[in-house]
């Protein structure tokens, strides 16, 4: 019984996928037997149903008919071969590639670094860090080398202590031991941030690479991010003379105890010419930002805003320091487009183009093991690395060399990739690790090509988004060849249409007027009494208005009837209103002259008889459309759409 209830199950589920499948196939109407399918129909019906403020366009035919004009003027587009058009082509292809970087990369991965650096920016790490240094693309013995080597200085370092090993083995070119103070997220590469990130105070990491090389990190301690901060400071330095800077800094420090202004005192003696000028403000700041230690210190033990410090003494002279703003870390949600940006620039980038990879790899069952590249290795010299090396005459080989579903890659493309990628001043390495560097890059640059020109077979969003924008385009392009452009060119035919439609351009009754409005009553009483005695606007606000405060405002123009100021149920009549309150204000207008609806003369009403005279050549132009093409509509399926968009 149990297994006949599994089978019916599964029987109904197969059925209905089958019957969405077979409706998202149904065709609900065609132009010139060109298909258009329900579901394109539904889809755009439900994304613009809440945009459309004409209820009457909510209506399924209504709107199947306005759809149905969209498609015929697409047909009529491709007629013309308006997609053909270089500035057509050029700008439908910038779109397509900027849309397609939303959609290359997995968003998972970046929401989770985005998370990941939002945490990271909450501490801050203060550590130290030997280097040995290789280039990035060194051999596979040199790396090994140099592994070894940052193995037997770990042991050496927790041994000895790190002072000892820095005097012993540094020497700012192959090997690096560096006191590096605070920093936190995006101020070193990522691969060296999450080794700190990710090693306990007091510890040394075990061995990692970044692109400089092999580093060990040691954590001298962590702390809560301390936030941002901006700071004004006076400096000076010592300088021959009868005074030492020291007693120069402790009486402008006196003069700022006594009240004189800080920023004045800046400009006058601080000798940090970048900042003086400005009261000797200086650039927001966080921790590990400066290269005085000594300075942020004093600066971040600063607790309220206008707070001084006392003189002291940094690597660069004696400064007091006054604190101007200090901020925490904003919200995740305020930093998080700022940090999605900063991702795109960091080498966090790397992570997530190496996901990327990896998913194609499996998406398109290509493996990673190298296949036979004897074939190139037999051709390529030492010239490559001079930039002068040239696949020879006799190289023909079109075998294919791997394949991306059903693209085939040969040893011809593999070779003119070769070709293409010399450059000059490139260091020289062992031809065989050359040809297997290069192969990677060749494949995973052609796996991201694959997907970007199948993107839109493999996403549906995507290639809805695209379909709208590429029909968009044409469409556009559409309208201003046949209707626009021709519209305003015509000047006799819209002269011709003005005359015969003259009575729907006219201004309607316009007042003359001065409106005046208050948030007092009062001061609106005084003001309709002054404009009773024709008492200036000029006037008024010389009375009733200081510089201080501003009690009355005015209006004075030609309003129409149904202006923005003007309450609904004014007397229209010359002379002072009476005072009402409109727009939670108190008011008065008064009424210098009643001007009567009038006709407007052509220039006058240009703009809205050019778009009268399109709607009218748009009109007649569908019409011709209409009968160009034949529209099927599938009457069945019809009825079946308007039963699931009820």
């Amino acid at each position: 019984m149990k297994l006949n209830m599994l089978r019916l199950t599964l029987f109904v589920f197969f059925v209905s996928n089958f019957m969405v499948k077979a409706q998202n196939k149904s065709v609900l109407f065609t132009v010139n037997d060109v298909p258009v399918y329900a579901s394109d129909f539904k889809r755009v019906y439900n994304k613009n149903l809440d945009l459309v403020k004409d209820d009457s366009q909510k209506d399924i035919d209504n709107y199947l008919d306005l759809f149905i004009k969209y498609k015929l003027k697409i047909a009529e587009a491709r007629a013309l071969e308006l997609d053909k058009k270089t500035s057509y082509i050029r700008e439908f292809g910038n779109y397509k590639n900027q849309l397609a970087k939303n959609y290359l990369n997995d968003n998972k991965v970046t929401d989770q670094l985005v998370e990941e650096a939002y945490q990271r920016l909450l501490t801050e790490i203060d550590a130290n860090h030997i280097l040995v240094r290789i280039e990035e693309n060194a051999s596979p013995q040199d790396s090994l080398s140099a592994y070894k080597e940052i193995q037997k200085l770990r042991g050496r370092v927790i041994n000895e202590g790190f002072e000892a090993i820095k005097q012993d083995v540094h020497n700012g070119r192959t090997i690096f031991a560096e006191q590096l103070g605070y920093f936190t997220a995006f101020k070193m590469v990522y691969p060296f941030e999450t080794a700190a990130y990710n090693t306990a105070v007091g510890q040394w990491s075990q061995p990692f690479r970044t692109q400089f090389g092999f580093h060990v990190v040691f954590v001298k301690d962590k702390r809560k991010n301390r936030g941002d901060l901006t700071v004004a400071h006076i400096m000076l330095t010592d300088k021959d003379g009868q005074q030492t800077a020291q007693q120069r800094i402790d009486e402008i420090y006196k003069r700022i105890q006594q009240g004189e202004a800080f920023g004045a005192l800046a400009k006058q003696f601080s000798e940090d010419k970048s900042s003086s000028s400005k009261g000797g403000q200086l650039n927001t700041f966080s921790s590990g930002q400066l290269s005085s230690k000594a300075f942020e210190e004093v600066a971040f033990g600063l607790k309220n805003i206008n707070d001084v410090s006392k003189p002291f003494k940094s690597e660069f002279g004696y400064h007091i320091v006054k604190l101007i703003d200090k901020k925490g870390i904003k919200s995740f949600e305020e930093l998080e487009p700022k940090l999605k940006n900063k991702i795109k620039r960091d080498s966090r980038s790397k992570v997530i183009n190496d996901k990327r990879i990896e998913a194609l790899y499996a998406k398109y069952n290509v493996s990673k093991t190298l296949p036979n590249l004897q074939p190139i290795t037999s051709i390529l010299n030492d010239n490559y690395f001079k930039s002068s090396w040239t696949i020879p005459d006799h190289f023909k080989n079109e075998t294919v060399l791997v394949s991306i579903k059903d693209k085939p890659l040969t040893y011809m493309d593999f070779a003119k990739f070769l070709a293409k990628s010399q450059r000059q001043r490139q260091s020289k390495i062992d031809l065989n690790q050359l040809i297997k560097n290069n192969y990677k890059v060749f494949l995973e640059s052609h796996l991201k090509a694959y997907q970007e020109e199948n993107l839109e077979n493999e996403n549906e969003e995507y290639a809805h988004i695209l379909g709208e924008y590429r029909d968009g385009l044409l469409l556009f392009d559409l309208m201003e060849t046949q209707i626009w452009n021709v519209s305003k060119q015509d000047s006799v035919g819209l002269q011709s249409f003005y005359n015969a439609h003259k009575e729907n351009y006219f201004h309607d009754v316009r007042l003359d007027a001065i409106v005046a409005s208050s948030a007092e009553k009062s001061m609106i009483k005084k003001t309709a009494k002054l404009l009773s005695k024709n008492t200036t606007v000029d006037q008024i606000k010389g009375q009733l208005n200081s510089d201080s405060k501003i009690n009355v405002s005015f209006i004075t123009d030609t309003l129409n009837v149904n202006h923005q100021a003007l309450p609904k149920g004014l007397d229209i009549k010359t002379g002072v209103s009476k005072i009402f309150k409109h727009n939670d204000a108190y008011s008065v207008v008064k009424i210098i002259r009643v001007l009567p609806k009038t006709a407007k003369t052509f220039e006058e009403s240009k703009g809205n008889v050019i778009a009268d005279y399109q709607a009218k050549i748009e009109k007649e132009w569908l019409e011709k459309l209409a009968k160009k093409y034949t529209v099927k509509i599938n009457q069945d399926t019809l009825k079946q759409v308007k039963d699931e968009l009820k």
